[in-house]
């Protein structure tokens, strides 16, 4: 990567949208994204309440596709899941306030892809994914510590291509979607409390059984966006649900575009939507301001089309 001499050198050589410097890496609301398809090792950053491009952050130790990511306030975790052509159990990890490659930190209960992912500034949980087959495991790592996931309990049901993002509040996380070779796309929505371990309880329905929605949160509200149906563009659809409560989604707008397979993460304001597939790869990140309703707007550019993606953030909604 670049050899840079410090965040503000960086930041004179990207602007956002505005013009304006980018702010130092140690600022709040920072995204990070990791690895996606075409095949990638790129780790890149956004900062959420900032419209802009995506910037280089370092590298992954290897590509990585069909991952999860997680995070407190300081690092991000990431489950590399598909590699170099195979699915693997390697956790890594880079510490928000610098630019940089990213380290190892442990493995997976089992090598497997199209997971879903969240936690709160603690605990970080990945849950489903294929292995060969659909698998309903749920693992936790604590965040702040290295070292292999532990088994927390299972998903009501199999499947991959889970919600991606961090999907939940500090105390609950929300687990959404995907497809099995049982039932083919799902509609169901599970949750888990964090801080416990044991198996997930049904919180209620999407309004329709999809792959690869993606998942942002406040600390009060989830909003699903997008995902794969029975059409392979995907489609644009935005819904929500209160997460203290339990029950169905309801209607929270449109994307700017069909996708399904994208990343997201957010702050305690706003949720992006970052690239995806629709038959092509995607470039671009999308943003909604979760409180309210509406449809999503432009954000920025990715450093190229990018699907499958993990994505996180230091200001989700488990963190507050």
């Amino acid at each position: 990567m670049p050899n840079y001499q410090g965040v503000w050198s960086l930041s004179e050589q990207y602007q956002n949208a505005s013009g304006w410097p980018l702010p130092p890496l140690t600022s709040s609301n920072l995204g990070v994204i990791f690895g996606g398809s075409p095949a990638t090792n790129t780790i890149q950053y956004v900062f959420i309440d900032t419209l802009g491009n995506s910037v280089d952050f370092g590298d992954l130790s290897t590509t990585s596709s069909g991952g999860g990511s997680v995070a407190s306030t300081t690092r991000a975790v990431h489950a590399l899941c598909y590699a170099a052509g195979a699915r693997v159990n390697t956790i890594e990890f880079v510490e928000m306030a610098s630019a940089s490659n990213s380290s190892d930190f442990g493995d997976l209960t089992a090598a497997r892809n199209g997971i879903g992912s969240g936690g709160s500034a603690t605990r970080g949980i990945f849950a489903g994914g294929y292995t060969g087959s659909y698998s309903n495991t749920i693992d936790y790592v604590t965040i702040a510590s290295t070292g292999n996931a532990t088994d927390f309990g299972d998903r009501t049901t199999t499947g991959n291509g889970l919600g991606i993002g961090n999907g939940g509040s500090s105390t609950r996380m929300l687990m959404a979607g995907g497809y099995n070779s049982s039932v083919d796309y799902i509609n169901i929505i599970d949750y888990v409390t964090i801080a416990s371990t044991g198996n997930a309880t049904d919180f209620g329905d999407l309004s329709a059984a999809k792959t690869y929605p993606a998942l942002t949160s406040s600390s009060t509200r989830c909003v699903f966006g997008g995902g794969r149906t029975s059409s392979a563009n995907g489609i644009n659809v935005l819904e929500y649900v209160t997460i203290s409560s339990t029950g169905n989604t309801t209607d929270f707008g449109d994307l700017t575009g069909n996708v399904w397979a994208g990343a997201a993460c957010s702050s305690s304001a706003r949720g992006l939507y970052v690239g995806g597939d629709n038959s092509s790869g995607l470039d671009r990140i999308e943003y909604i301001t979760i409180a309210s309703t509406g449809n999503a707007a432009f954000f920025g550019d990715l450093l190229a089309n990018n699907e499958q993606a993990g994505a996180t953030s230091n200001a989700h909604g488990g963190l507050s």
